[in-house]
């Protein structure tokens, strides 16, 4: 059965792959001043596509020929090791908890694409929000900006729980995801005013689900 969440590298041609380009191509040109180079991907509520967003995206920057990490940072209900079919034994919670490095726990995909580089988040934390948080949290993100071009990280809904908020104030920008007839508009709009309390550089809103004819 083909896996729907990499539609984009099964079907290289499609208007959803074609939609990923032209956001591979915006966020590329989106600041001037600064390099995006480490992005967030959230969502306002659960259930939006927002991993399926970072997983094509990563894809579409390793397409173009970038050195990529995607990070599942999802420590509430992690789906990449899923959609990746790569195993989740260890993960980034074991980094953040000073058992084991970056060399122990990235998987280099092997499927059809060179360049992708998976984290996946390993054990499931008692307490996500405070280690991701943490100056571990830093640590990793400053040691992966020197390995790889582009770093997206898949975060939980940040109107549910604050994990992605945190990760937000860190990254180099934010594209928060929206579900055409699900999220409404006090929803995202919550989403907006949370992500703006920590000063996250939100570098695109993506709606999803729109129908392509």
């Amino acid at each position: 059965m083909e896996n729907i969440k990499l539609y984009s590298l099964k079907n290289p041609k499609s208007g959803f792959s074609e939609s990923f380009k032209s956001l591979r191509t915006s966020l590329q040109f989106s600041s001037r001043d600064k390099k995006i180079q480490i992005i967030v991907v959230t969502s306002p509520g659960r259930g939006e596509g927002k991993t399926t967003i970072a997983s094509n995206l990563a894809l579409s920057f390793a397409q173009s020929e970038k050195k990529v990490l995607l990070v599942d940072c999802n420590m509430r209900k992690p789906t990449i090791h899923e959609i990746f079919d790569i195993p989740n034994e260890k993960g980034l919670t074991n980094i953040l908890l000073g058992e084991g490095n970056l060399e122990d726990v990235v998987h280099n995909w092997v499927g059809e694409l060179q360049g992708l580089n998976v984290v996946t988040c390993g054990p499931i934390p008692l307490n996500p929000s405070e280690i991701l948080g943490s100056d571990q949290m830093k640590k990793f993100l400053e040691d992966v900006r020197k390995e790889f071009d582009m770093v997206i990280i898949d975060t939980p809904a940040i109107n549910s729980v604050t994990d992605g908020v945190i990760l937000s104030a860190l990254a180099d920008g934010t594209i928060m995801v929206v579900e055409l007839r699900r999220t409404d508009r006090d929803t995202a709009k919550k989403g907006k005013k949370l992500l703006e309390s920590v000063h996250a550089n939100i570098i695109g809103v993506v709606l999803n689900k729109v129908p392509t004819k």
